[in-house]
Order: C-alpha cells, then sequence, then structure tokens
C-alpha cells in the first residue's frame, strides 16, 4: 500500500497512516456486512482510481475471485466512486452488478479525515445467498452501517488505538451490543457462551454488562470502576477478564455514527484454553530453567571437589589430569548457567566462548594472549554443550604444548559464519605463534587424550570435521569445520 499510494497519489504520510490505522480495522466492517472491501484512492491527477487495499469477509461469500490490488480505473467508469469522493457522502443508489453470473450490491463509503477525504471504499456484497436476515445478521448489519458512518464522518478508526487483528476478538468469537447506557441489546451466541464461561447463568439480554462483568470477575475490595466503564463500551478499549476458572478477552467500540454515542459493540473472545496453555508453558520453561540452574550448581560442586583432590596429590601428572577435568567440567558449567537465563533452548555463544577463553587462559596467566575475533552466533544447546568443549580441549592443548614456560606468544580464536538465514556451517580457527607441530605428527592418529575427545565431539557428535595444521609462519593452526541450524528469524 506505501508503494501505491506514494507513486499514484498526492496523500501526505499521515493521510497514509490513517489509511493503515483504518486497513488494520476494517475486517471488522467486511465481516459485519458480509461484504467485500475494497479501498480506492483518486490519482496525482485526479483522472483515475487506484486500488491499495481488498478485504474479504470471513462470514460470507466473496464477491472478487481476483485480487484487485493495484488496479486503475477511470473516474467515470464508477459513478458511486465518484458520487461518494465528490458529495462525501454513503453512496447506496444502483441496481446489482453482475459478476460471473453473481450479482453483487455495491456502496460507496467516503474515507474522510481532518474534514477531508482521503478515498473512497467499495463495499461489495455477493447476493447469491440472500435470504431472510436473522436477528444475529440483522445486528451485524445495523453494526456495520454505524461504523460505516463514522468512517465517512471521520471518527474511525479510532486515533492511536492500532489494534493487532490477530491477537484481538474478532466478530464471529462473540458479539454483544450495548445500547448508550451500557445495557445489552443483543448477545451472539458465542458471545453468551463466553459469559457463561465465567459462571454467568441468565440470559445477557437487559442487564447492565459493566456492572455484571465487574460481579463475575473476583474482587476482593471495591468494584473496578474502569473495568465497569469498560465493559459498558464508554472508550475504545481491550481487557481480560477472569472468573469461574474462565478467561475471556474483551474489545469495546463505541458507536457514534452521528456524532453522538448511540451505543456500543463489545466483542469477546473465550481464552480460557490459550491462557492455560501459555502458564503451562511459562511453568515448562521455568522448570527447565531451574534444571539447568542445578545442574551447572551439581557441575560446580563436582568441578570443587576434583579441585580440593588435585590439591591433595603427591603426583604432578596426576595434579595436571584433574585440574584438566577442571576445565572440562567447568565449560559444560558454563553452557548450562547461560541455558539457565534463557527463555528457549538455544544461546548466544560468543559470550560462552569469552569465558571459556578466560579460564582456559588461567593455565598461563601473563604469558600468552587469548583473545576472540568473529562471531560465533546464536546456537542450539545440542551444539553449545560439546562445542564449548571442544574450544577448551583445543585451548588447553595449544597453551600447553605451543609455549615453552615463561614464553610469551598469543592464541587467536577466529570465528566465520555468514548470513545465517542460509549459511548453516560454523567454520572456526584456532591458531597461536608457538613452537609448531612436531614432525610427522598425524592430528587424526595420534594425539593426547584431549585431542581424542576434540576427535570423537566434532566428527561423531556435532558431524563436523577437525583438522591441525602448521600456520603459516610460526605455530599451529586448528580448523573446525561445523553445520549449525540456521538462525531462526
Amino acid at each position: 500500500m506505501n508503494e501505491l499510494v506514494r507513486q499514484h497519489t498526492a496523500l501526505s504520510e499521515s493521510d497514509l497512516e490513517w489509511l493503515h490505522l483504518l486497513v488494520s480495522e476494517w475486517q471488522l466492517l467486511s465481516d459485519l456486512s458480509f461484504a467485500d472491501l475494497v479501498l480506492w484512492v483518486p490519482t496525482r491527477d485526479g483522472t483515475r482510481y487506484v486500488s491499495v487495499a481488498q478485504m474479504r469477509p470471513n462470514t460470507g461469500p466473496t464477491s472478487y475471485q481476483d485480487d484487485m490490488v493495484g488496479h486503475l480505473v477511470p473516474r467515470g467508469r464508477r459513478p458511486l466512486l465518484d458520487a461518494a469522493l465528490d458529495e462525501g457522502r454513503i453512496v447506496r443508489e444502483g441496481d446489482p452488478e453482475w459478476r460471473e453470473e453473481v450479482p453483487v450490491r455495491v456502496e460507496s463509503i467516503p474515507v474522510r479525515r481532518e474534514g477531508r477525504v482521503l478515498g473512497v471504499i467499495a463495499r461489495n456484497t455477493n447476493l447469491l445467498t440472500v435470504r431472510t436476515p436473522s436477528r444475529l445478521e440483522l445486528t451485524y448489519l445495523q453494526s456495520a452501517s454505524d461504523l460505516a458512518q463514522m468512517i465517512a464522518a471521520g471518527s474511525f478508526p479510532f486515533p492511536g488505538q492500532q489494534v493487532d487483528m490477530d491477537a484481538s476478538p474478532r466478530v464471529g468469537d462473540g458479539l454483544i451490543r450495548l445500547d448508550a447506557d451500557g445495557v445489552v441489546q443483543y448477545a451472539s451466541p458465542n458471545g453468551l457462551s463466553a459469559y457463561h464461561r465465567l459462571g454467568l447463568a441468565s440470559d445477557l439480554v437487559g442487564h447492565h454488562l459493566g456492572q455484571l462483568t465487574a460481579e463475575l470477575a473476583p474482587s476482593r475490595g471495591p468494584v473496578d470502576e474502569a473495568l465497569v466503564k469498560l465493559a459498558s463500551g464508554y472508550a475504545p478499549r481491550e481487557t481480560e477478564v477472569e472468573g469461574n476458572g474462565g478467561v475471556i478477552q474483551l474489545r469495546a467500540i463505541p458507536l457514534k455514527p452521528k456524532g453522538t454515542r448511540i451505543g456500543s459493540l463489545v466483542l469477546c473472545r473465550d481464552v480460557t484454553e490459550l491462557r492455560r496453555r501459555e502458564r503451562e508453558l511459562i511453568t515448562k520453561d521455568a522448570t527447565i530453567r531451574e534444571i539447568h540452574h542445578r545442574v551447572k550448581n551439581n557441575l560446580q560442586t563436582v568441578a570443587a571437589l576434583l579441585r580440593l583432590q588435585a590439591r591433595r596429590m603427591d603426583s604432578v601428572r596426576g595434579r595436571e589430569a584433574l585440574n584438566e577435568a577442571v576445565r572440562r567440567v567447568g565449560s559444560i558449567a558454563i553452557v548450562h548457567e547461560t541455558l539457565s537465563q534463557n527463555l528457549d533452548e538455544r544461546v548466544e555463544f560468543d559470550e560462552i566462548a569469552d569465558r571459556v577463553i578466560a579460564m582456559v587462559a588461567e593455565i598461563s596467566p601473563g604469558k600468552v594472549e587469548c583473545r576472540r575475533t568473529g562471531r560465533f552466533g546464536i546456537l542450539d544447546a545440542e551444539v553449545a554443550t560439546p562445542l564449548a568443549m571442544v574450544l577448551t580441549e583445543v585451548l588447553q592443548n595449544a597453551l600447553e604444548h605451543a609455549f615453552a614456560p615463561g614464553e610469551q606468544g598469543s592464541v587467536e580464536v577466529a570465528a566465520v559464519r555468514g548470513d545465517q538465514r542460509t549459511d548453516s556451517r560454523l567454520l572456526i580457527t584456532v591458531q597461536d605463534d608457538g613452537c609448531g607441530l612436531p614432525e610427522g605428527f598425524d592430528p587424526q592418529q595420534t594425539g593426547n587424550l584431549g585431542l581424542q575427545i576434540v576427535r570423537t565431539l566434532v566428527e561423531g557428535e556435532l558431524g563436523g570435521t577437525f583438522d591441525m595444521v602448521p600456520a603459516p609462519g610460526r605455530g599451529t593452526r586448528v580448523v573446525l569445520d561445523v553445520p549449525v541450524q540456521a538462525q531462526k528469524q
């Protein structure tokens, strides 16, 4: 719509925002009218109309099988559009049109803003299934007529009341029509069922909806005056009401077709099961985070016990082996600590990598500089845990074997990941400027326990590849190529 309006019309940005606000609301008018809506805006030179938006009803058959958005129509071809635009009134005159052997009643509703007519809504009703209307349909049509008059007068949609139609109640979810005093004139079967869910044992008609809603909603103190006014339809608002184990969503729409409030529409939707599932998910998420937190605590306890055992050992090799185990356990604990703070099983691995680097760098404080470049991005937990262990082992191996005691040097961890919507691989390079690989060294066959762990995790668990090669100039380069899932946007 933005492109069509800016390309073909002379409307300002504020006018365009008003049209967006209208389009966000007009599913309501379409459903109440049982009709298709097409928004036509005059072109910059005034010789044509361009259709910038279209809506089909959920309550009846469509009048348009094709998409009308983008169509251009010369002025004069559709007299009802001309009359509504020039005279600023709703135009209903004329006989039904026949489209593909389907009779269609056409009406034109001017779209007014601050005294100016910006465009015209063509309301097209499929008459093929016309029959004697029920009380529900008559209420729908009367409410649609009131809303159409408000659009023509510039009082609907309501400024500053952008509505999320995916989350708000719709006409079919439940509709209640109130008079000017807030007394129920009509309630659709779904609307009545929603209030029965709150504990209502009688009919709604004749009751003051605001007072009745406040009585059904549990309250320990005085009656909620704001809830009474909202459910009475005095202002355009949304809220949720909970009572008797049920939850309903309410949306109030004041009706002022001639500038004076004559009543209100209240749309209601039973969201009891939806809120119950949301609470179950919240409880589940909290449980999972608590489990990760406890696993982290247990791993830290294990690491502390291993550290105590290492201090009591006389064997240097035994002490070093236990310290290596402490770091391995610590790398897993870091992942679980991060997971305990998230709402899903995904983590920002850059933070984990930095903490792993800092933890392993304690082996040689002040001698070797460790740094990270690039971004790992967001990874799933099943990738993050083994990858943290792999990074720990590779860094630990570099710091222990690449440099002589007291020797200065550096180790760089580089991560390369492209557009995460399409690139599903992560390339990690760990490079040092130490003494390099021994002659005849084969990383796939030889190596200590740490390299065996790396091979097992990278190739077996992560499904990636691992290699160690001499670095250009001096030192060793470890290359890890790991498949990862693309980040969901």
